[in-house]
C-alpha cells in the first residue's frame, strides 16, 4: 500500500485567523488534528485536511501552489469571490490575461488562489476545491502519481495531473519554466503512513522514487521533512 495524502498545510502567521478565513470560504468546519494543528476537516471521503501551521517567516513572493476553486454559474463565482473579500481576501495580479475568466485573489497571508469560471470541463466533478494547481515538471507529476498511487488524468505537452482513485480534487503541474525559489514554501503536503503502516519503510519507498531527505532547521521532531524531484517540500508523518 502507499502513503495517503494526510493534509494540504500552510505556513500562517495567524494559523487560527487563516484556518477561519479558510472555512468560511470553503464552509469546512474548524478542528484540532491528531497532529497537533488547526486544521480544516475534509467534506467527504474523498477529500484532505487543510492545516495551518504556526510562522515568523514573511511571504515572499509568488506561492508554487494554488487552490482553483469552481463555480456552478457566473452568479455562484461572483458570490464566491465576494464571500473571500468580505472574509479578508484581496484583488491581486499575477500578469492574469484581461480576457480569462478566473479571478485571482489572495487569502490574509497572500497565499494565492483562483476562482473559476463556470464551465471548465477539466474540473468537472472534482468539487469545490477543483484542483491544488501547482507549478513543476512533468517528472514531478510522474513521481507523485507513484508516491500517492493516483492515476494520471492528464499527461500532455508537460503538463500532467493525478486524481485519487475515490475522486476529490485533482493535483496538477504546469511543466516548464519553473517558478523560483523564494525560501521556504508556504504550502506543502503531509504524507501519512497507510494504516499500522511503518514510516521509515514509506520514507524508504519514495527515496526510491527520486525524493530526498532534506533539513529545513526543523530539529528533532517525528515527522520526516522530504523534497520530491522538483525540490518541492513535503513531510511525512508518524504512522496514526
Amino acid at each position: 500500500m502507499t502513503c495517503q495524502l494526510f493534509a494540504v498545510s500552510f505556513d500562517a502567521s495567524q494559523p487560527l485567523r487563516l484556518a477561519r478565513f479558510w472555512s468560511g470560504v470553503l464552509g469546512r468546519a474548524v478542528a484540532d488534528d491528531p497532529y497537533g494543528a488547526v486544521a480544516l476537516l475534509p467534506d467527504d471521503d474523498a477529500g484532505f485536511r487543510i492545516r495551518f501551521l504556526p510562522t515568523r517567516s514573511e511571504k515572499v513572493g509568488q506561492n508554487r501552489s494554488h487552490f482553483d476553486l469552481t463555480s456552478t454559474s457566473l452568479e455562484d463565482q461572483q458570490q464566491t469571490v465576494a464571500r473571500a473579500l468580505e472574509l479578508g481576501a484581496r484583488h491581486i495580479d499575477i500578469g492574469q490575461r484581461p480576457d480569462e475568466d478566473h479571478v485571482v485573489l489572495a487569502d490574509p497571508d497572500g497565499n494565492e488562489f483562483c476562482v473559476i469560471g463556470p464551465g471548465n470541463n477539466f474540473l468537472a466533478g472534482c468539487g469545490f476545491i477543483g484542483a491544488l494547481a501547482c507549478d513543476g515538471t512533468q517528472e514531478v507529476g510522474y513521481f507523485w502519481s507513484e508516491a500517492l498511487g493516483w492515476p494520471l488524468v492528464w499527461d500532455q505537452d508537460q503538463e500532467t495531473a493525478i486524481r485519487s482513485p475515490f475522486g476529490g480534487p485533482k493535483i496538477t503541474w504546469g511543466g516548464p519554466p519553473l517558478m523560483p525559489r523564494t525560501g521556504k514554501q508556504r504550502l506543502h503536503l503531509d504524507l501519512v503512513p497507510p494504516v499500522d503502516g511503518d514510516q521509515q519503510a514509506e520514507v524508504d519507498r519514495l527515496l526510491s522514487l527520486g525524493a530526498t531527505r532534506i533539513d529545513i532547521g526543523q530539529g528533532d521532531v517525528s515527522w520526516v521533512v522530504m523534497a520530491d524531484p522538483d525540490g518541492n517540500e513535503f513531510c511525512v508523518l508518524p504512522a496514526r
